[in-house]
């Protein structure tokens, strides 16, 4: 590798611009989060406000592989702008609502149509910003950009629904959605990958196998579906042990995730994806078994830490390797795939973890998934290829 000291910076204003439309994107969408208690006020049913909340997420997933090859092909900015000025012509709407029947559903359905379009391009258009030779230092902090939405945004909406109501609260997600927009219309356009001619025409994935696609799939599917045994089931093991806390647990949780993609987010920039894949692995799998055997406060936010210490390092070497396989000009594709395989592994983790804890306890299911977590990994660094290079 080359001296690091060389190495350009990511911090530009284009890439702040960006970033910082990213931030607004993902704030107007984590405000929903508390769209359930919208719905509560229609008395609706538990079973319907899941079916109303889940449609956006499956939506999302159906459009990213597609969405992705488009980003490669047609250009990451025009795709964005589309998805964002589809999001805030959508977002009026939600004003129309006056029950929990087919209007919120239809509505939902095409917002996670909108928030996979323009998420995806907008991430793509974030990293094409930052210097080739930190692609994954890039994708980390971009990364940090959605654990802080994710944390301010219901905070955000808790206030604006007890202040001015759920009208209001749409009316700021269509404000950040403004916002958005204006920051990727100021960007510069991303310059075309290696200048090839051929951008238009991506080079041809045939010549990578289906072996290969299902070895570089599994593990973010079964990170994913770990990361949702964490998500959906760490406060539930929390009150039963019993805490009468757990919001330590995610703040630590957060906090080193942040920290770790800040100071050392680089790391498989210097030394290569695999390298610090499989270690990052091991720290996961290590702590699904400290969270197993959790029976006091301290060591509940230690796991956080811990936790978002391995998550910090996983998700920017984990995502740049599949780039990497793909190619730098089946970007877009690539950030499509690997956050779609994510997703169906939260999906599909939660409910298949959800019968283990069923069956053998939370402290047995989290064994359980450290166990599959590692062994996954094992098979995944022994026969999953190493990029050619990773610049």
């Amino acid at each position: 590798m080359e001296n690091t000291e060389k190495m350009r910076t990511i911090w530009t204003r284009h890439f702040l611009v960006a970033l910082f439309g990213y931030f607004c994107l993902f704030m107007s969408i984590t405000l929903f989060f508390l769209f359930p208690l919208f719905l509560k006020q229609f008395n609706a049913a538990q079973s319907r406000i899941g079916l109303i909340m889940g449609i956006h997420s499956l939506m999302a997933i159906f459009i990213r592989p597609f969405i992705g090859r488009m980003v490669d092909i047609k250009g990451r900015k025009k795709i964005s702008l589309f998805g964002i000025g589809f999001l805030i012509l959508l977002l009026p709407c939600f004003h129309l609502i006056n029950d929990a029947g087919y209007l919120p559903i239809i509505l939902r359905a095409l917002m996670g149509l909108g928030w996979g379009v323009s998420m995806t391009a907008t991430l793509t258009i974030c990293s094409d910003l930052a210097p080739v030779e930190r692609l994954a230092h890039s994708m980390g902090i971009i990364g940090i950009a959605g654990l802080l939405s994710s944390a301010l945004g219901p905070m955000l909406a808790e206030e604006v629904i007890h202040r001015f109501g759920f009208g209001a609260l749409f009316n700021t997600s269509l404000a950040l959605l403004v916002v958005s927009l204006l920051c990727i219309l100021s960007t510069k356009e991303v310059a075309r990958p290696n200048n090839s001619k051929h951008f238009d025409k991506p080079k041809s994935l045939r010549d990578i196998s289906i072996l290969i696609i299902l070895l570089i799939s599994f593990l973010p599917i079964v990170h994913g579906a770990v990361r949702g045994a964490v998500v959906y089931f760490i406060a539930l093991f929390g009150k039963s042990i019993p805490f009468e806390r757990v919001g330590p647990f995610f703040l630590s949780f957060a906090a080193a995730a942040i920290l770790t993609r800040l100071g050392i987010g680089d790391l498989s920039d210097r030394y290569g994806r695999k390298k610090v894949i499989f270690p990052a692995v091991c720290i996961i799998s290590f702590n699904l078994f400290l969270i197993s055997q959790v029976n006091a406060l301290w060591m509940f936010v230690l796991t956080g830490f811990i936790g978002g210490f391995g998550q910090g390092l996983i998700f920017p070497a984990l995502s740049t390797y599949i780039i990497d396989i793909l190619g730098r000009e089946n970007k877009g594709l690539a950030i499509s795939l690997y956050l779609a395989f994510f997703d169906i592994g939260m999906g599909v983790g939660s409910i298949y973890f959800g019968w283990i804890s069923d069956l053998y306890g939370y402290r047995n299911m989290y064994l359980f998934a450290g166990i599959v977590f590692f062994l996954v990994s094992v098979i995944f660094t022994w026969k999953a290829p190493s990029p050619k290079s990773n610049m």
